[in-house]
């Protein structure tokens, strides 16, 4: 059997990586499914989806198993095995809220198993709910009071309720029963770090790294006692001996290249800054720092493309703004350099560095009397302040913190606020969605459609309703389906829609056989409606529809159709600059309407609190959505949307349980929100 590593919990300072390789050990041999030779076939159902989802489990497709136990539970919610195993799918996607919620379902069916009370104890550390996670290890602990690991991560929790004399004696007890366990020390180094006793932290770590000279989490804990004493080329020797070790760790390489930085190796420091991006493409202060690095061997417009990162993540600090706008202005982009100089100097209107260089922009430019304007503004700062100096120069010797926001410290490079080790394991490997970039955006609307929807893994979720089985009963058409998916046709698809259309439009203009009457014309201007959306000619649809409803006024499925095609058609026209709140209104008006009409259709009240949704009008969204979800609790698109608007809304406690039921019915895209959001 192959060789898994659990995984930990984020945000542990120095060496605090959890011990948790037991829990899953316990997936495949410590618990044990129930089978009976005399079971009836239900119960052997029921087993038997519950060893198909652990067997995707051991595979680590989450996603995939979790639908396995959805069915397992529902068959059998008695049974806590299900409910522990989809814990353990949603703590592997990040969903701690989720696995914990499992996890007191399955102690509440049997409080007597111990990895119960272990994994609980872990989604709650992810959560920083320390104190929760302890009462769960002491529950472990009466159970097993010989498990090293729930002793190792009841310290843990410890140490960050700052409870660090009862951690000292927990870890006496520890190292008295295995005197020869590594992490013990390291965690002892770790407390005396926080009591700011650095001489019997580096004792501690020196004895760890005696019995364990294999952890990289040890050295790189030795390497941040060099780095806050400035021993840059001993924290360089430490970091690179745990980069050897974790070489995916990318907070290592950060502070590696900041060691290096510091004995002037500017080469070495750069190429740290890329390994570290290429492992955290997110990396705040990789992009920042390598922006700087860039800046200074004159590599301006690189370094421009570093600071516009930084400005996504965070579009209000004024340090990379003031950089991008000093590297602009030397390139020549002066309109831009403005730009962000004004937003600076918005904030510190007493910034005199950044109004001469802004008038020496203004200048450039022809615009005198802006220029002059902000001249005489230094000028007066000289003459009756003295307030005004010349910018340091880049030196080795400059950092500043995180949290500095001096902007006379704008070009010098920056350290985290609190050096922190974090040990996570990370792997792209197969099942680990909640790693995939997903834009976050709402779910589209269902309407109607001639090819039936995509399908999950498991099983097709049927999508019904009255007026569409009804539609359907007809001879002679071609049935319809409920739809939301987005598919783009081939060649083939495309030319078999454009046939069909043409083929109807032949009909309704008196052209095909004598025996069509205005009944069937009727029927067939509905179809080619719904062919023109397959095919994007929304417009069109829009006309058809509309035409039809000359006719047929009370026709739902008509209005549910248009209402549809009318909001794809806004959105594209919305992109090009076109005013279309009167026909965004017709959206709501259709789809009242219809709900008028059809009042326990769910996918009505989805499609109008989806539209209120895009237009930030939450309240009525979540109502509509609210609604949705009760005529059909399985309609995950409905919770992922409700997730979104309570996001929106900030109430993000509620949005991440709805995007978490969204998760557990299959749209696994909502893993990488709730990450996203958690952070």
């Amino acid at each position: 059997m192959k060789s898994k590593k659990f995984a930990t919990a984020r945000h542990m300072p120095m060496c605090t990586v959890l011990y948790g390789r037991l829990l899953l050990c316990v997936l495949f041999f410590t618990l044990h499914s129930t089978f009976f030779i005399s079971a009836s076939h239900a119960q052997f159902n029921t087993d038997r989806l519950v060893m198909i989802g652990r067997s995707a489990l051991y595979y680590e497709d989450y996603v995939l198993s979790i639908q396995y136990f959805n069915q397992a539970i529902a068959a059998k919610p008695y049974l806590y095995e299900p409910w522990f195993f989809r814990a353990v799918a949603k703590y592997y996607l990040d969903d701690f809220a989720g696995a914990e919620a499992d996890c007191t379902e399955a102690i509440d069916r049997n409080p007597y198993i111990v990895n119960l009370y272990e994994l609980r104890g872990l989604t709650r550390i992810n959560q920083k709910k320390f104190k929760e996670a302890i009462s769960d290890y002491d529950m472990a602990l009466k159970y097993a009071p010989d498990a090293q690991n729930l002793w190792h991560n009841r310290v843990l929790c410890h140490i960050q309720e700052k409870n660090y004399q009862q951690a000292h004696l927990e870890l006496d007890t520890m190292l008295t029963r295995w005197s020869k366990y590594a992490r013990g020390y390291s965690m002892r180094a770790e407390i005396y770090m926080m009591q700011k006793d650095t001489a019997n932290a580096i004792t501690a770590l020196d004895k760890s790294l005696e019995l364990d000279p294999y952890d990289g989490g040890t050295w790189a804990a030795r390497s941040i006692i060099s780095l806050s004493r400035s021993e840059w080329k001993e924290s360089e020797e430490y970091l690179s001996k745990a980069i050897h070790l974790l070489p995916k760790q990318a907070n290592n390489y950060i502070n590696r290249a900041l060691a290096r930085y510091n004995q002037n190796n500017l080469r070495g420091a750069m190429a740290d800054y890329d390994a570290a991006l290429d492992f955290d493409p997110n990396n705040f202060l990789g992009h920042y720092n390598r922006g700087l690095l860039r800046a200074q061997v004159g590599d301006d417009n690189r370094a421009i493309l570093d600071f516009d990162f930084v400005l996504k993540l965070e579009p209000d600090n004024l340090m990379a703004l003031y950089n991008r706008a000093t590297l602009l202005d030397k390139t020549g982009d002066l309109r831009r350099a403005i730009r962000d100089y004004t937003k600076v100097i918005d904030q510190y209107p007493n910034f005199w560095t950044g109004l001469q260089s802004r008038a020496s922009c203004y200048r450039r430019l022809g615009m005198t009397k802006q220029a002059d304007a902000d001249e005489f503004r230094v000028y007066k700062a000289q003459l009756y302040k003295h307030l005004y100096g010349t910018q340091p120069r880049l030196s080795k010797k400059q950092m500043r913190k995180r949290s500095d926001d001096d902007l006379e410290k704008y070009n010098q490079i920056v350290v985290a606020d609190e050096q922190e080790m974090e040990h996570e394991y990370k792997s792209e490997y197969r099942g680990r969605v909640q790693n995939r970039k997903v834009q976050i955006e709402l779910l589209p609307l269902y309407g109607l459609s001639l090819k039936r929807g995509a399908t999950s893994d498991v099983h097709s979720k049927l999508t019904l309703d009255r007026h569409v089985e009804a539609y359907n009963q007809q001879r002679g058409i071609r049935k319809l389906f409920i739809s939301n998916s987005q598919t783009t046709l081939d060649e083939t698809q495309t030319s078999r829609y454009f046939a069909y259309i043409d083929s109807l439009t032949v009909l309704l203009g008196g052209q095909g056989p004598s025996s069509v009457g205005d009944a069937q014309k009727v029927a067939f201007r509905f179809q080619r409606a719904v062919a023109f959306a397959e095919i994007q000619n929304y417009d069109s649809a829009v006309d058809d529809l509309t035409t039809y409803l000359q006719t047929d006024t009370t026709s739902v499925l008509a209005l549910w159709q248009r209402a549809v095609c009318q909001s794809k058609a806004n959105d594209f026209n919305a992109s090009q600059g076109t005013d279309v709140s009167m026909k965004a209104a017709s959206v709501i008006g259709d789809l009242t309407e219809a709900i008028a009409l059809s009042p326990q259709n769910a996918y009505l009240y989805y499609n109008r609190g989806t539209v209120y949704a895009r237009r930030a009008d939450y309240t009525r969204a979540i109502d509509d959505l609210n609604r949705a979800i009760e005529l059909d609790p399985q309609l995950a698109e409905a919770w992922y949307n409700r997730g979104l608007s309570r996001l929106y809304s900030n109430h993000q406690q509620e949005g991440i349980s709805d995007l978490s039921k969204a998760g557990e019915l299959g749209l696994y895209t909502a893993y990488s929100i709730i990450k996203k959001y958690r952070k």
